[in-house]
């Protein structure tokens, strides 16, 4: 209604501005009685909503988030961890089997024919009806510090297997470390691709512009078009490339591939710890769990042997029982009569001492020497393969900043030969063959300093994982 006032040019000045002034008050006391009503309600909603925006537009999956969903969701580490609760268990049956054990049973049986009465112990031949009910417990006295020794090697197995759990936990995250790179490394190489055949498009359009007119050779022209048919099928490998990465990395997540999103890219920087490879070797022996996994195996294996040396021992057990027993054809009374009047109970002490066993118990305690052996040798043979670990993390870590220093610079010469390159073929004086070899070293140069740098990235956090300083 303002617009049609401020049209009709009829209306004086002074109207328009008396209706403009109530409009506008009207208007602003509307808007401020919704404001006094809606409170802070609508303020609040403002803030959720800002919020789910902020979300909306910060979605990519950093590599922290990664290894952290791998840790919960992926199965063959939760498969792994069960062998963690399994020892768990084994140590606690260990500990219960000091507590004495109690058994009871029952029993009614139907007789036809011939049978004892078993309440009288006389021979019968007519149809009977008899019941029997009984507890039995065995309380262990001495057997060679069996159990003793066996709790103490289950606790051994215990510790042991929970530090291989964090080893396979640490394993899994250099896999997740290696996929997210791997990952990166694809993406920027197809970017590189697309780029490099952004150019070659270039050089086509101008080339067939000049095939119309007749100003180019024919030979450089579909020399070029041919070139650009080969990047564009170096893109669709490149995105293969990118596809298979991404589904390994999805793998270890537990999640589909779609559901991966984009990811955080990763800062290249110079910090990564320059060591020996003797320095690395020790801390790796100080903080990477498997080393110490195979100490508590090799206490486990002695204590398996002491194990197996209690059967040399004689064994001492206290045995007692409760029972009572019931027969229709017997003593007189009814079921629960008999059955509080043929109570009997019994204590005994059980001895048994091992005299020959077909030499079983002295088998027996070889091969768990023999077991105390292999574990020794694995440990060594751990040691060694660590030792080769990390003498080649710290000389690959040291080559790959090397060979970025190198790449860098090529790549500096190659930009420049490219660039007189392209200047002199544009001009009409050169062919497309120097250009396209010119163009091939600078492309293969960009992608190789691309691939080494984030070569160098994984070195440095597998170094960092030797080190104990992954903090991930």
């Amino acid at each position: 209604m303002a617009m049609v006032c401020l049209e009709n040019k009829k209306v004086d000045m002074k109207r328009i501005y008396i209706y403009s002034t109530l409009c506008f008050l009207l208007t602003y006391l509307k808007v401020d009685a919704q404001q006094t009503e809606q409170g802070t309600g609508e303020r609040d909603a403002l803030k959720i909503e800002a919020a789910t925006n902020g979300d909306k537009q910060d979605t990519k999956r950093s590599l922290a988030e990664c290894i952290q969903l791998a840790i919960k969701a992926n199965p063959t580490l939760l498969q792994n961890e069960l062998a963690v609760k399994r020892a768990e268990v084994n140590l606690s049956q260990a500990k219960s089997n000091r507590l004495p054990s109690l058994n009871g049973n029952l029993e009614q049986k139907l007789n036809s024919g011939r049978s004892i009465d078993n309440t009288t112990n006389q021979f019968i031949t007519r149809n009977n009806s008899t019941g029997y009910f009984g507890l039995e417990t065995n309380i262990p006295v001495f057997n060679g510090f069996r159990i003793l020794n066996d709790i103490r090697m289950k606790a051994d197995a215990k510790n042991a297997g929970k530090l291989e759990f964090d080893s396979q936990v640490n394993a899994l995250k250099l896999d997740v470390i290696t996929a997210y790179i791997q990952v990166l490394t694809a993406q920027d190489v197809l970017k590189q691709s697309e780029m490099q055949t952004e150019v070659t498009r270039e050089q086509v359009r101008r080339a067939e512009a000049m095939q119309k007119e007749g100003a180019i050779n024919p030979g450089d022209y579909y020399d070029l078009k041919g070139q650009l048919a080969n990047d564009i099928n170096m893109i669709e490998s490149n995105k293969q490339i990118l596809y298979t990465n991404r589904v390994k990395l999805a793998g270890f997540l537990n999640v589909d591939e779609a559901q991966l999103g984009d990811l955080q890219a990763l800062e290249l920087k110079a910090d990564a710890q320059k060591m020996d490879p003797t320095t690395l070797y020790n801390l790796a022996t100080e903080n990477l769990p498997n080393i110490p996994a195979l100490d508590w195996k090799i206490k486990a294996a002695e204590k398996n042997i002491k194990i197996a040396q209690s059967s040399y021992w004689p064994s001492l057990s206290l045995n007692g029982g409760l029972n009572s027993n019931y027969s229709k054809n017997g003593m007189e009374g009814d079921y629960w009569y008999q059955m509080r009047n043929n109570i009997g109970k019994y204590v005994s002490l059980n001895l048994s001492i091992p005299i020959f066993n077909r030499f079983k118990v002295r088998n027996d305690v070889k091969l768990a020497k023999l077991d105390l052996e292999s574990s020794k040798f694995q440990r060594e043979i751990a040691l060694n393969n660590l030792r080769a670990e990390t003498a080649n993390a710290v000389f690959n870590l040291k080559n790959a900043s090397n060979t970025i220093t190198q790449l860098q610079e090529q790549n500096t010469n190659f930009a420049e030969s490219f660039r007189i390159a392209k200047v002199v073929f544009e001009l009409g004086n050169s062919n497309s063959v120097i250009f396209l070899t010119a163009k091939t070293k600078y492309d293969n140069s960009q992608i190789q300093l691309v691939v080494k740098q984030y070569e160098w990235l994984l070195q440095k956090y597998i170094n960092d994982y030797y080190a104990g300083s992954l903090n991930l």
